[in-house]
C-alpha cells in the first residue's frame, strides 16, 4: 500500500529548502506549508515568494532561511524566546548598517592580525574606563567572526564585572575564574547552538583576587590551548581604571584592540593605555570609537 506524504515531508525531502528552514525556525506550520505549496504550483513562484505573497512570512523571514541555507547563521529577530540578548545585534540583524560596521572591523582585523599559521589567533579587547562598549564589541565581533566560518572562542576575562554570560544567557557557576584557580578544566566553554562555530567561556564566579589569578601560569596555558583549538579567540576585559587585568591579558595574548567612547573616554588616559601596551611589546592592531557623532554626510568614521 502506497503511503502519501505530508506537505511537511515533501518540503523536507528537498535538500534543506527554504520551507524546511522556516519550519525548523518555527516561523511556519504544516498547514502553512500546504497553502504555500499549492499557491507556488498555481503561480509558478519560488517558495519564499509565494509565502510572502500569502502574508505567511516576511521578507526578513525569507532572508533568515536563505542565510541558513548558505550556512550563514543568525537568529530570527521576531522570535519570542530569544536565546541571546538583543544587544548582540549581529545575531539578529546581520544585514543592518551597524553590523556592516562590525563586518568592516572584522575585515581589518583579518588583514592586520589573525593568522593561524603565525599563531596569531588571540586578541584582547581593552579600554580605559567602564561603559565604553568593550563587552558589546567583543560579543558582536565574536558573532561576525563565527558567521565567516571561523571557529571562534569568546573569553570573558572581566572577573570584576562580567557581562558575557548575560549577553549569551548562560550559567556562570563555572568559567575563567574556576579554570585559573585550578577548580575546573577548559570544559567550561559553552557552544552557542544557534550560532554555529561560536563558543563562549563565561567569567565564572567573581573572585576576591582576579589580578593574582591572571598572573598564574594557567593563563598562558589556557591561551596556548585556545590557539590550538580555535581560529579566532577574543578576550573581553575590565577597564584599566579598575585594575591592571587588561594589561596582563594583553601581554599574554600579544595583541590588543583599543576601544573608546566619544564624549566619555579621556584622550590622555587613552594615549597612556596605547603607549603602555606598545612599550610592553603588545601589538595594538587597531582602535574602535563608539558613538561617533553624526554629521550631515553620515557617520564620521575615523
Amino acid at each position: 500500500m502506497k503511503m502519501s506524504s505530508s506537505p511537511l515531508q515533501e518540503v523536507r525531502r528537498i535538500n534543506r529548502t527554504i520551507g524546511a528552514m522556516l519550519v525548523d525556525a518555527g516561523l511556519v506550520s504544516e498547514a502553512d506549508i500546504d497553502r504555500v505549496l499549492h499557491y507556488q504550483r498555481e503561480h509558478g513562484l519560488r517558495f519564499g515568494e509565494a509565502a510572502i505573497r500569502l502574508g505567511i512570512v516576511s521578507e526578513s523571514d525569507v532572508q533568515f532561511a536563505l542565510a541558513r541555507q548558505f550556512d550563514y547563521a543568525y537568529l530570527p529577530s521576531d522570535a519570542t524566546n530569544r536565546p541571546v540578548s538583543e544587544q548582540v545585534v549581529a545575531a539578529y540583524q546581520p544585514f543592518s548598517s551597524c553590523v556592516d560596521q562590525l563586518v568592516a572591523i572584522r575585515s581589518q582585523l583579518m588583514l592586520r592580525w589573525f593568522d593561524r599559521g603565525d599563531q596569531r589567533q588571540v586578541l584582547t579587547i581593552v579600554g580605559t574606563d567602564r561603559r565604553e562598549g568593550r563587552s558589546y564589541l567583543a560579543s558582536n565581533l565574536a558573532v561576525v567572526f563565527s558567521q565567516l566560518g571561523q571557529r571562534t572562542l569568546l573569553i570573558d576575562a572581566n572577573m570584576r564585572n562580567p557581562r558575557q554570560h548575560e549577553l549569551f544567557r548562560l550559567e556562570n557557576q563555572v568559567g575563567l575564574s574556576t579554570v585559573l584557580s585550578g577548580r575546573a578544566q577548559t570544559e567550561v566553554v559553552v557552544r552557542i547552538p544557534d550560532l554555529l562555530g561560536l563558543t563562549v567561556m563565561p567569567a565564572g564566579p567573581v573572585p576576591p583576587n582576579p589580578l593574582e589569578l591572571l598572573s598564574r601560569p594557567l593563563l598562558p596555558a589556557l591561551l596556548a590551548h585556545a590557539r590550538q583549538s580555535y581560529d579566532v579567540v577574543l578576550v573581553d576585559t575590565p577597564a584599566l581604571s579598575v585594575g591592571d587585568d587588561a594589561a596582563i591579558i594583553a601581554m599574554r595574548s600579544g595583541a590588543a584592540l583599543a576601544v573608546a567612547r566619544s564624549g566619555q573616554t579621556r584622550l590622555p588616559a587613552y594615549n597612556d593605555l596605547v603607549r603602555g601596551l606598545s612599550d610592553a611589546g603588545v601589538a595594538v592592531v587597531g582602535s574602535v570609537l563608539n558613538d561617533v557623532p553624526q554629521t550631515a554626510d553620515g557617520p564620521d568614521a575615523r
